[in-house]
């Protein structure tokens, strides 16, 4: 049975940090109506608003992770990497570390001049601007990086852990430079991670831009009045009148739907859904949908290339200290206090994003940028995706190489939406990248053998084979193959570019069709140096001026 269909000016396909912002955004326009299609539930619960609820939704699949798996991974010895993806009204905004980083200026830069015009550092920067309200700026609208008024709040900790403090001086002592603002001026050197909360709760895009938070510019409330939102409802496929984009057929309720649009459908699905959805709708590598039985409506070849992720090693110390979180007796009861704490007044160990303190590394001089990032968490970590951390407590630190040489690619398992794509990210396919993770490794140890860490006692786990005197590279590189993971920044699958290969031009209209866009990390070309959300929500300010505009 197939309902009647519904019309709308704009369709968004995806609620995740894209999709919120520019279903939202098309709805300021006075008159244009919106349907912003999620195939996931709410996000009101409190595994999302809780910050420290990452901890719980991260590891595992559930109602709000879709808990992928890679292909196995040669460079991993044959180990599938753990892809969490957010699912659900802020999608991956709703599960993330709230890390607020936008990448480098060189990153940017770098688009334009590989034919993205209107990419460059500066064009994008005051979409940056627009989006945030940085409580640094406190109302002020002269701060150069920073805004003020947009509807996703950035803000300090409220209770940073001792020990991420720890780690900043013993980074200091290692020899790298303080630096206030990761998102300013310079992007180098190590502090406390901004993050995307308010008053201790979490500030994902559907909070910011869909539930009242953010009043929008115009008399229309925010545009809501125009934004209808179809929670539960799976796109199966777009709907092509010859090389139109028409409409999407949804699954809602145990019901096929179909969604009609009178201008545009715009892809907010992510790097694994949105090339997905293209090639199950007849978009994609000809030969490929051929095989699967589907239609061609265009064949691009191009359509789920390109796949790029952060690879990630974690060195792990135990340290018998309950200021750190950890699996314990005591700290169970701890953790039970701070919980009533966070129901009070809402501060304490349950505002941690976890990932609290880092770094922007250059692995050797004359870099243009740092090429390695530092996350630093006041836990011990284990494989993720593995069960459960270590017992006891300790701390730990990710190293990731920002700008990995090695690509791979999302194709179809099946022609249905609802069966996961098959994900190939091929990490280490590139022997740099390895280089990378072994600079990345030595820096950590520098830092944790320092003395504002050191003389807290602990020992490290699961790094007994790298010989402590010599820091032997074969060694370490055996510890990355055996222990290295994603750091969940998959992205480029639906490449934007100035050529005929790419999927989308800079205006992220799909090549060979008509009225379809694609909004989201998978039209990244590359990688940018830090984490992933910001730079997602930047696309979709500005692809939202790019469709109000007409271009």
């Amino acid at each position: 049975m197939n309902r009647p269909a519904q019309e709308f000016d704009y369709v968004v396909i995806g609620a995740g940090s894209a999709g919120c912002a520019i279903a939202a955004r098309l709805a300021e326009s006075a008159g244009a109506s919106v349907a912003l299609i999620e195939a996931g539930p709410s996000d009101h619960h409190y595994t999302v608003w809780a910050p420290l609820g990452i901890a719980a939704t991260v590891p595992r699949e559930g109602p709000r992770n879709y808990a992928f798996h890679t292909e196995p991974q040669a460079g991993l010895l044959g180990r599938r990497s753990y892809q969490p993806r957010g699912r659900g009204l802020g999608g991956s905004s709703s599960i993330n570390g709230m890390v607020y980083i936008r990448g480098h200026r060189v990153d940017f830069d770098a688009w334009a001049k590989a034919g993205c015009t209107g990419w460059g550092y500066e064009d994008v920067l005051p979409y940056f601007r627009r989006s945030e309200s940085n409580e640094r700026c406190a109302g002020r609208d002269d701060d150069r990086f920073h805004g003020s008024r947009g509807p996703l709040h950035v803000s300090e900790l409220r209770s940073p852990n001792p020990f991420s403090q720890h780690f900043i001086a013993a980074a200091l002592q290692a020899g790298l430079k303080p630096n206030p603002d990761f998102n300013g001026v310079d992007q180098e050197g190590v502090g406390l991670y901004q993050v995307t909360q308010r008053d201790g709760e979490r500030w994902n895009t559907a909070r910011a831009w869909l539930h009242g938070g953010y009043r929008g510019d115009t008399a229309h409330n925010g545009g809501r009045e125009w934004l209808t939102v179809l929670t539960g409802a799976r796109a199966q496929r777009i709907v092509f009148e010859g090389a139109r984009a028409a409409a999407v057929e949804i699954w809602r309720d145990g019901v096929a739907q179909t969604v009609r649009v009178r201008r545009e459908i715009v892809a907010s699905a992510g790097a694994f859904h949105s090339p997905q959805l293209l090639m199950a709708s007849g978009v994609g590598p000809a030969a490929h949908l051929r095989a699967f039985g589907i239609e061609v409506v265009y064949d691009a070849p191009q359509v789920g290339q390109n796949l790029q992720d952060h690879l990630d090693i974690i060195v792990n110390k135990q340290v018998a200290s309950t200021e750190l979180f950890g699996r314990s007796v005591p700290g169970l009861m701890r953790l039970a206090r701070e919980i009533h704490r966070y129901r009070r007044e809402r501060t304490g160990m349950v505002t941690s994003n976890l990932a609290e303190a880092g770094a922007f590394v250059r692995s050797a001089p004359g870099l243009a940028a740092p090429d390695l990032q530092l996350h630093f968490v006041p836990a011990m970590l284990g494989n993720r995706g593995e069960g459960k951390p270590p017992r006891g407590h300790g701390y730990s630190c990710h190293a990731c190489v920002l700008r990995p040489h090695s690509r791979g690619a999302v194709t179809l398992r099946s022609p249905h939406v609802h069966d996961a794509p098959s994900i190939d990210p091929r990490f280490l396919a590139d022997e740099r990248d390895m280089e990378g993770m072994v600079a990345g490794v030595k820096l950590v140890r520098r830092i944790f053998a320092q003395h504002a860490l050191a003389r807290h006692g602990g020992r490290e786990l699961f790094t007994d084979d790298i010989a402590r005197e010599t820091e032997g590279d074969e060694a370490i590189r055996a510890f990355v193959r055996r222990n290295a993971d994603t750091v969940y920044h998959p992205v480029g699958t639906c490449r934007m570019g100035a050529d005929a290969q790419s999927v989308v031009d800079p205006q992220l209209r799909v090549r060979g069709v008509t009225g379809l866009r694609v909004v989201d990390a998978s039209i990244m070309p590359t990688l940018v140096g830090g984490n992933t959300n910001a730079a997602a929500i930047m696309i979709a300010e500005k692809a939202a001026d790019l469709m109000r505009t007409g271009m």
